[in-house]
């Protein structure tokens, strides 16, 4: 295996940490001192940017205006993103894209993705399910009307919900089946009402009755939902490790400062050895990532189905994030709870990161389900 990432890929980063170098994490009102959400709207501003740098388009071929990579690229952007809290739907919009660009039909990809790429309209996908902790697939039912598909059901904690054009919901046949419906903004039987994250954001709950769509609308190809799936979760692990590290890198500089009995705090060993143990933490994370992202990248074979490296990454990434941060604010004493100092801003979308697309459990028992269809030798 070798994760040595190629020209396009670092140049990817490279664009990306120009885009987030000016991004403030505290350029919104404080979570814990705002009863509703932070802001009304994703940060457009941001979102033009990253546009302008063609981040939006990453995985886009070109003749929708794209570069063509891969996960492993997408992942080395959100990395960069989730290090400055940048609040943006680039995840959402990049893998719903992808999904379209993947197992859509023509006329679908030929309306959104070349105006995805440049920005002009944002996706979002439902995948919390209607109550965070069954299949997101089997929150919403599809049935065929003739040629029209009817959808029925509820999605909770839509990301971005108030800031898409449209959104891919998963939704569930009779026959078992699961199929991708792309809903539009303004869809007069799909009624959004708010809901908000930890971390302050503006969520959407999704309330689709007999929500009727042409079948250019809906995705039906095998596989589809479970590949966006595995996207998304990959892609949560990418800001799960860039927030670690910048939250590692916040505490590392203070206890380096921060002196007691005359030496700074760093130097005691019950402080570097925990430390120590979040870095680990980190590093791990990290391995695990691009594993996942690699076998979506590559469609390579393994002993298990891709879905097994994701759920591992994902294990990881749910547990090492929120030790990551819960050592952070440890270390960091009364200081890290002062709400003009970022560290409780990171702790918040920690804890949102850790719970999207399922926590640690639900990965771990996810895994159980695959070793015992595919036992190994």
């Amino acid at each position: 295996m070798d994760f040595t990432f190629t020209e396009e890929q670092q140049a990817a980063a490279e664009a990306a940490k120009g885009v987030f170098a000016g991004v403030a994490p505290d350029a919104v009102p404080s979570p814990a001192l705002t009863p509703g959400a932070v802001a009304d709207a994703c940060d457009r501003a941001l979102w033009g940017k990253l546009a302008d740098a063609d981040l939006l388009s990453l995985l886009l071929d070109s003749r929708y205006g794209g570069a063509g990579l891969d996960a492993i690229a997408l992942c080395l952007v959100l990395r960069e993103s989730a290090r400055v809290l940048a609040r943006v739907p680039l995840l959402e919009s990049s893998a719903a894209a992808a999904a379209v660009q993947a197992f859509g039909g023509e006329e679908a990809k030929s309306a959104l993705l070349p105006r995805a790429g440049r920005g002009e309209l944002v996706l979002t996908v439902a995948a919390h399910g209607r109550t965070g902790h069954d299949p997101a697939e089997l929150a919403v039912t599809a049935r065929q009307d003739g040629a029209a598909w009817v959808l029925d059901g509820v999605q909770t904690a839509v990301p971005w919900a108030y800031d898409a054009d449209v959104m891919v919901v998963p939704a569930h046949t009779a026959t078992g089946r699961t199929v991708l419906a792309l809903v539009p903004r303004g869809h007069e039987e799909a009624v959004l009402a708010e809901q908000f994250s930890t971390s302050g954001e503006r969520l959407g709950e999704l309330r689709l009755e007999s929500a009727r769509l042409a079948a250019r609308d809906v995705i039906d190809a095998e596989g589809a939902w479970e590949w966006l799936r595995d996207l998304l979760a990959t892609g949560t692990c990418a800001l799960a490790l860039g927030l670690g590290e910048r939250v590692l890198r916040m505490t590392g500089k203070y206890t380096s400062e921060r002196e007691q009995f005359g030496f700074p705090i760093a130097t005691f060993q019950a402080v570097a050895v925990q430390a120590a143990d979040r870095y680990i933490d980190l590093r791990a994370m990290e391995a695990t990532l691009w594993q996942a992202a690699w076998r979506i990248a590559s469609g390579a074979p393994g002993a298990l189905p891709a879905a097994g490296d994701v759920a591992v990454a994902k294990i990881w990434a749910a547990e090492g994030v929120r030790r990551v941060v819960q050592t952070a604010q440890h270390l960091h004493g009364g200081f890290g709870a002062d709400v003009d100092y970022p560290l409780h801003r990171y702790h918040a979308w920690a804890k949102h990161l850790e719970l999207s697309l399922g926590p640690a459990a639900a990965h771990e028992e996810a895994l159980g389900d695959l070793l015992a269809a595919h036992p190994l030798a």
